[in-house]
């Protein structure tokens, strides 16, 4: 597996998924749970930073304040990180994700290959688990998962 194509990939997908949808349909609620659209992207956003976070503890710094935030209440980091992002457009919601996407594809090419298989790196994620299937799981297939979602609204309102 190779980490940067990992994360290359599920945000093709998530691009892929809202692309040319119309602007007003981004805050359609109820496409997962009671979140819209826009609300996805904006939860997909926060958990860029708790994986820049958990870039960090890879390379051997503290569980920065996403990531601790997350790792203790994901429902919690959840409703406070949509919440925050209520006043942004669709547009900038999209925008910030793409740039904090952007700085994880930054740091995980700066990475040395050799940490991305250090099981046990965090371990609250599981003393099994290593960096690559943390991206692998917990982002990846987290963007696959809300992917599928938007794509299965799309369907129902047949855009």
């Amino acid at each position: 597996m190779h980490a940067l194509d990992v994360l290359k990939y599920g945000h093709l997908t998530v691009l892929h998924t809202v692309r040319d949808l119309p602007d007003d349909d981004w805050y359609t609620p109820n496409v997962c749970g009671y979140w819209s659209v826009r609300e996805i992207i904006a939860h997909l956003a926060s958990f860029e930073y708790a994986l820049l976070d958990a870039l960090s503890v890879a390379r051997g710094g503290p569980i920065g304040p996403h990531l601790g935030d997350l790792l203790r209440d994901g429902q919690a980091y959840n409703d406070v990180q949509v919440a925050a992002r209520t006043g942004l457009s669709a547009a900038e919601t999209l925008a910030e994700y793409e740039s904090v996407q952007a700085q994880t594809m930054e740091l995980t090419a700066a990475l040395p290959s050799s940490l991305f298989f250090n099981t046990g790196f965090l371990p609250a994620y599981g003393m099994e688990y290593d960096l690559e299937d943390y991206i692998a799981y917990s982002f990846y297939g987290h963007k696959r998962e809300h992917s599928a979602q938007i794509g299965v609204f799309r369907d129902a309102i047949g855009r």
